[in-house]
């Protein structure tokens, strides 16, 4: 099991179409991110929504269907989260790109938590873990009127770049960027002119 795809169909989280296409039978709803949330905020771990449900937090709604949640946490609180997630029943999920900083956690229903870890030191200098810039870790948003924090808006429209984009990413940006001012990046464009 080397692929979270491959873990995701023995568990029963993937199943395929018609077309022969994997599709997700779960997905992390708003009523698991917020089960979630309030798991962390209940057990003192700060907890800072980014990727997909990141971008619908700082919207303040659900505008579109996601397959994970991304969080951001102090490394320092790994270990807690880890058990209070297997306690309700997440197992690591084999990836490739698994390290002690980035790591997914998933339940037999196919939701999926994909962890991205940090320490700062006390002059805010990244010394473990992904690499974010200490002022992204600062934005704030709502889920269905609870405030949360998330990754700042200028922030999250410079994480979706880099990388082969997507609908999704499209479809994340183009909100962001109507929604804060901010000019759809150049890589964009080709999704708009698309009929």
């Amino acid at each position: 099991m080397e692929h979270i795809a491959d873990w995701l169909e023995q568990t029963g989280g993937l199943y395929m179409d018609d077309q022969g296409v994997r599709v997700y039978k779960e997905e992390m709803t708003i009523e698991d991110v917020l089960s979630i949330v309030d798991l962390f905020e209940q057990n003192g771990i700060d907890l800072v929504i980014d990727g997909g449900w990141g971008v619908d937090v700082l919207l303040g709604e659900q505008t579109r269907n996601h397959s994970d949640l991304d969080i951001a946490i102090q490394h320092k609180d790994v270990k807690q989260a880890r058990a209070l997630l297997q306690e309700r029943g997440y197992k690591d999920v084999p990836r490739n790109d698994t390290r002690d900083c980035n790591f997914v956690l998933g339940d037999d229903q196919g939701r999926l938590v994909d962890f991205h870890t940090y320490t700062f030191d006390a002059q805010g200098k990244l010394i473990f873990g992904v690499e974010y810039p200490f002022e992204s870790l600062t934005g704030s948003g709502s889920i269905m009127g609870h405030p949360v924090r998330c990754i700042r808006q200028d922030w999250m429209v410079k994480f979706h770049s880099g990388y082969k984009l997507d609908e999704n990413d499209y479809h994340d940006v183009r909100l962001l960027c109507e929604r804060f001012g901010v000019p759809l990046p150049e890589e964009y464009k080709v999704f708009s002119l698309k009929p």
